[in-house]
């Protein structure tokens, strides 16, 4: 029996979940995507503690007309840079969540690099 589309995402996100634990120095940047919106998160996975949270929902990010949805995710990497400075958090690793590292994903890591993240 074939697996479906979530079904593989499901494994691939447990098997590049093996490798990586975010600690808080350096949390797991963890990025779900919608088909409209794109949500990250800063997760310390020893606490089980989100630490920091961007999303292209808020009212600064959604405020915003006649953006792509790739530009938008380079907006909400930005934000998730910043409320990660205010914490104190410079250093991150990057869970793509089974996602291809292409489009949206690629641009919200972008995004946050540009805000001084470092992954």
């Amino acid at each position: 029996m074939a697996l479906t589309k979530t079904e593989k995402r499901e494994k691939i996100k447990l098997r590049i979940r093996k490798r990586i634990k975010g600690t808080p120095g350096k949390p797991r940047i963890s990025v779900y995507r919608s088909n409209k919106q794109i949500y990250a998160q800063a997760i310390d996975d020893v606490n089980g503690v989100t630490m920091a949270t961007a999303c292209s929902r808020e009212k600064e990010i959604a405020s915003v007309t006649g953006k792509k949805k790739t530009e938008l995710a380079v907006l909400v990497g930005k934000r998730l840079a910043a409320v990660c400075k205010e914490k104190g958090i410079e250093n991150v690793v990057f869970d793509r969540s089974g996602y291809q590292y292409h489009g949206r994903v690629k641009s919200l890591a972008d995004g946050a690099r540009e805000g001084g993240l470092k992954f």
